[in-house]
């Protein structure tokens, strides 16, 4: 057991504003991320902190996170896409999402009910990490170009560095972010919105 993770089911992840208060994502959902990590812990997975989550690895490999949000909790597979999914509960954050899946629990009985299926998914992860089969590369075409951001870059390199120090998924979700707007000057104002997110090294979901 990491004492880091006792700190995080006890204060929340430290990632924004509520941290150590009722409204904390983490705080809301204690009583199953507790349930989370004992299955976790369980497997045989070692327990780490990165990004501010409890994240789980094999031989220094990322198998899977425990994260919360505000609608549920849950486990993000870093390599769910390649995983068997008899059960159809593996599901993606959102539609540009390539590699990772999750599986998301409302609340308590939802969580208890599905136990069994949990640890199936968990060896099943364990799986194909032994296995070394790798995700196929992501599409670099796909990935949106925002002109008024690399603008932003050139007036800013610690923004720079801070956006490119950001995981691959989250750069994405920025860019689609930025790139959804039909005006360049909507674009710049959203920038500028989320640019002390980016700074902090959050994504736009977290």
């Amino acid at each position: 057991m990491n004492p880091k993770v006792d700190l995080f089911l006890v204060d929340g992840c430290g990632r924004c504003k509520y941290y150590q208060t009722p409204k904390c994502k983490v705080l809301r959902y204690t009583d199953q991320l507790m349930v989370l990590r004992q299955v976790l812990l369980e497997s045989g997975l070692e327990e780490e902190v990165k990004w501010g989550w409890p994240t789980y690895t094999l031989e220094g490999k990322n198998v899977v996170i425990v994260h919360a949000f505000k609608e549920y909790c849950g486990l993000t597979f870093f390599k769910g896409l390649l995983m068997k999914d008899p059960k159809k509960i593996l599901t993606a954050q959102s539609e540009n999402v390539q590699g990772s899946r999750q599986i998301r629990f409302t609340d308590q009985d939802d969580l208890t009910k599905h136990i069994k299926d949990l640890k199936a998914y968990i060896a099943e992860a364990i799986r194909v990490e032994k296995s070394g089969e790798k995700l196929p590369e992501a599409t670099k075409s796909k990935m949106p170009e925002v002109t008024e951001l690399e603008e932003a870059f050139k007036k800013d390199k610690a923004f720079k560095n801070a956006f490119l120090g950001l995981t691959p998924g989250r750069q994405r979700a920025y860019l689609l972010l930025f790139s959804q707007a039909k005006q360049p000057a909507t674009r710049v104002s959203r920038i500028e919105k989320w640019k002390p997110v980016i700074l902090q090294g959050k994504g736009p979901n977290d």
